[in-house]
């Protein structure tokens, strides 16, 4: 599956070479001429397919699966320090596997005759550099020759730098358009104290890559501020990050603040996209693409239970930071959202399952007012374990 001499800041290169080994070949030609290595993994199918002919999907995550554990071994060996893959549909797919484990910052280029659909899954997930060819991968001619020269020079150029200030802590934070005051101060008060904030928009795909890097070890603590896409993963709104969201945190063990900014909304698209089901329920046109429905007590009392029930698992310092003033700029006296019962009832909700170990401090403050921000980030730093090394 792999082939090249021991080398180190070599460039790995995943593809089939059963349907694409000419572009292989130009690419390969193209990186030596930068005086960088190549490792070569193979995930074609040809030579594998014996046995499991009538099972593709399987014979290709047994593929993935192998060269993932190789790509990774390498990445730990510090074999390479880059890898770029050469695919069509099948192998876009296989590639998004394959470099699953690598840490985030990690070049990973992906030249792709895919669907769209295809990368935007991919993009969900990693941080994949994408290189849509628009054009089949069906040898070289004057399109491709195009695209790979500039995708092997990019490649060529890239190599991992691993994150280099360990004395700084850093904080993952969530944040959407409707809590920006508040994420935005907690930003600014982190930075007086030496800790790095890194921002991660609630929108169902900024969850899930702030759950997997947390999980990956990237955090030293989390402000989860912005909890919205708990709603969406309740109600079907276009915003869930799944039935993971909220979870990373209590299982590395760092410290975690919540608190429920934007549950009073479900995000769905254009309006005539809402489902039926929830027709007569209050609306909120964002932008002619985003329209938002406010939640009912009986949904928020159901989330803030889920919220207490993730945060029962947790082995780290957890802190719900409950602001009674309102949950978004949509939620305050006179705003589209305002619902002061709707938001007791997240609170009851939680209450009926958070766990003693647990602190629940209650702040009379919107979510947006300086004082929230302020009792957020008091909690965080007293609670922040740096690690010097």
């Amino acid at each position: 599956m792999t082939s090249a001499a021991s080398t180190t800041d070599a460039i790995a290169i995943v593809a089939t070479m059963d349907t694409k080994s000419a572009e292989v070949s130009f690419v390969s030609d193209m990186i030596a001429k930068s005086g960088r290595e190549i490792v070569l993994v193979d995930v074609g199918t040809t030579a594998s397919a014996s046995d499991r002919s009538n099972d593709p999907a399987s014979l290709l995550s047994a593929i993935a699966q192998r060269a993932r554990v190789s790509v990774h071994g390498m990445y730990e060996a510090g074999r390479i320090s880059a890898v770029i893959g050469i695919a069509g549909g099948k192998g876009s797919g296989v590639f998004g596997e394959v470099v699953a484990d690598l840490p985030y910052g990690f070049p990973k280029l992906l030249v792709s005759s895919a669907r769209p659909a295809l990368l935007a899954e991919l993009a969900k997930t990693s941080d994949i550099l994408l290189y849509p060819t628009l054009v089949d991968l069906f040898g070289i001619n004057g399109f491709t020759s195009r695209i790979l020269t500039n995708a092997a020079q990019a490649i060529a150029a890239m190599r991992y730098s691993p994150r280099q200030d360990a004395r700084r802590s850093i904080v993952a934070i969530s944040a959407f358009g409707v809590t920006t005051p508040a994420v935005d101060r907690c930003v600014r008060l982190l930075a007086d104290q030496n800790v790095e904030a890194i921002v991660f928009p609630a929108n169902g795909a900024g969850g899930r890559k702030m759950e997997a890097l947390i999980e990956a070890g990237e955090f030293d603590a989390v402000l989860d501020l912005t909890t919205t896409e708990l709603a969406d993963e309740l109600l079907g709104g276009t915003a869930s990050a799944g039935a993971e969201r909220l979870t990373a945190a209590g299982l590395k063990g760092i410290p975690q603040l919540i608190a429920p900014g934007a549950v009073d909304m479900v995000n769905f698209g254009v309006a005539s996209s809402v489902p039926a089901q929830y027709a007569g329920r209050k609306f909120y046109s964002h932008t002619p693409y985003t329209t938002l429905m406010r939640t009912t007590p009986d949904e928020t009392r159901e989330i803030g239970r889920r919220t207490g029930t993730k945060l029962g698992e947790a082995v780290g310092p957890v802190c719900v930071l409950w602001p009674a003033g309102g949950v978004s700029d949509y939620d305050r006296e006179g705003g589209a959202f305002h619902d002061p019962e709707a938001n007791k009832a997240w609170l009851k909700g939680l209450k009926s399952t958070l766990p003693d170990t647990a602190t629940l401090l209650e702040v009379p403050f919107h979510i947006n007012e300086p004082g929230f921000a302020d009792a957020a980030v008091d909690w965080l730093v007293k609670n922040l374990k740096s690690e010097v090394v």
